[in-house]
């Protein structure tokens, strides 16, 4: 089971009772298309973390996790990014996400998610029900968003949000020198439970919620009504809010993360620049006029890891900035991979070689540096640049190395590939216990 839905119960406010969605317009019972927006608040001034929307998390913006779950859920009419921030919008824009420019009055450091969503809104009456997801939880997934909705559109309720099951013995907070003694709150200090013997409480996860908009209209609710509760395994369940949690956050979204529709463990030929990824993009000139790279062995690792998963790597020099033909055969025997030089157009020259392999684009990973990389990195499967690439090669890399080219970031891209090769394996064998079962 990846999640459990539960329902808390009506909520009634002011004397008034039954749901939103009764109280206006009926559009679940005359079977009425609702407008279903995603929306995410990405607010420029983080304090905990600069700019943390947008810090690169496991190789794309942490921003980039959630909007790629609400795309490919294929859920929502449509999908947005409140902001106040010229960058954050770019990156917005650039995963497929629409803008909502926020307003000063929402942009305070007291303005609340409330504030900002009535805004949001105001500005599009045509939203019948929205979803607020949270920025900072990376390991969300299509499923998560799917199964929470269905408890809106089939089952009639106003409001689903996401908690998590804690297993944390709670005590009251005492004040220094006021003589008060601290007490548990949700344990028996005589008979204290095994983890195994107590289910443990929920807790709002903050991931998203689902909100009817009569609600957040007429009563000023992200959660009420008739309202329900969609619970979250742990594993996928992250909190980022100051900066040592980033790397914890990194290694769950390796493991757990949604890396997208296409699968990773079909990818079976790798194409990788020398210039620029491979090695640092120079080159060194001897006084007899020979040529001379520096290859990183944690990178010449990196190839062999791929070569034992079984996938062709293929290393490119460029027409714009050739190799000498014996450096080229050097690095080839050297690393057992074949050296191809291509054009002006990359994509033109490795189109034939994709198709005579009997492979599509979804079965190949490409690493490239630069502007002419960039129709490769969009078609491949996976692709990845190196941590100082240019900006218009980041926005089209599907991973954003931490590494910089010729140090290490052809191995870290390799492991990604690895790690999410056994990730599938791991997932198809589950698939095959769960169908076997059924």
């Amino acid at each position: 089971m990846s999640s459990r839905k539960r329902v808390v119960g009506g909520n009634q406010r002011n004397g008034e009772k039954g749901s939103a969605t009764a109280a206006k317009g009926k559009r679940l019972q005359t079977g009425d298309k609702q407008h279903k927006a995603a929306l995410i608040l990405a607010r420029g001034g983080s304090k905990g973390i600069p700019l943390k929307n947008v810090k690169t998390l496991a190789g794309i913006p942490l921003i980039g996790w959630v909007l790629r779950a609400a795309v490919d859920s294929e859920l929502f009419d449509s999908v947005w990014v409140s902001t106040d921030h010229d960058h954050i919008e770019k990156v917005a824009l650039s995963c497929g996400a629409r803008i909502h420019r926020r307003s000063a009055e929402v942009s305070k450091d007291s303005s609340t998610s409330l504030d900002t969503i009535q805004e949001f809104l105001r500005l599009n009456p045509e939203v019948d029900i929205v979803c607020n997801i949270q920025a900072t939880s990376p390991c969300l997934h299509p499923f998560h968003l799917k199964e929470a909705l269905q408890l809106i559109t089939e089952q009639g309720y106003d409001s689903v949000f996401a908690v998590v099951r804690r297993h944390h013995f709670r005590w009251q907070e005492v004040k220094n020198d006021s003589g008060e003694l601290t007490r548990p709150l949700n344990l028996d200090p005589h008979n204290r439970p095994r983890r195994q013997d107590w289910d443990g409480e929920l807790c709002e996860s903050g991931s998203f919620y689902f909100t009817q908009r009569e609600l957040i209209e007429e009563q000023g609710l992200l959660q009420g009504g008739k309202v329900a509760y969609y619970e979250v395994r742990p594993e996928y369940s992250v909190d980022i809010d100051v900066d040592i949690d980033w790397p914890v956050a990194e290694q769950r979204v390796l493991r757990y993360g949604y890396f997208g529709r296409v699968p990773p463990e079909v990818v079976k030929l790798m194409f990788c620049n020398i210039s620029g990824c491979l090695t640092e993009g120079r080159i060194f000139l001897s006084v007899s006029g020979e040529e001379m790279v520096s290859i990183n062995t944690r990178d010449t690792a990196g190839i062999r890891i791929l070569q034992k998963e079984g996938v062709e790597v293929m290393l490119l020099t460029s027409s714009l900035d050739p190799f000498e033909k014996a450096l080229s055969q050097k690095v080839s025997a050297r690393l057992g991979c074949e050296v191809l030089c291509v054009g002006e157009q990359p994509l033109d020259d490795l189109e034939t070689l994709v198709k005579e392999r009997k492979l599509s684009w979804k079965d190949v990973a490409f690493m490239g540096n630069d502007e002419i990389d960039v129709q490769c990195l969009n078609v491949a499967g996976l692709s990845a640049v190196p941590s100082d690439a240019p900006v218009l090669a980041k926005n089209a890399a599907k991973y954003i190395c931490t590494a910089p080219g010729g140090k290490g970031a052809m191995r870290e891209f390799a492991e990604h590939i690895r790690l999410q090769k056994r990730k599938a394996k791991s997932q198809l064998e589950q698939d095959r216990i769960d169908l076997t079962s059924s």
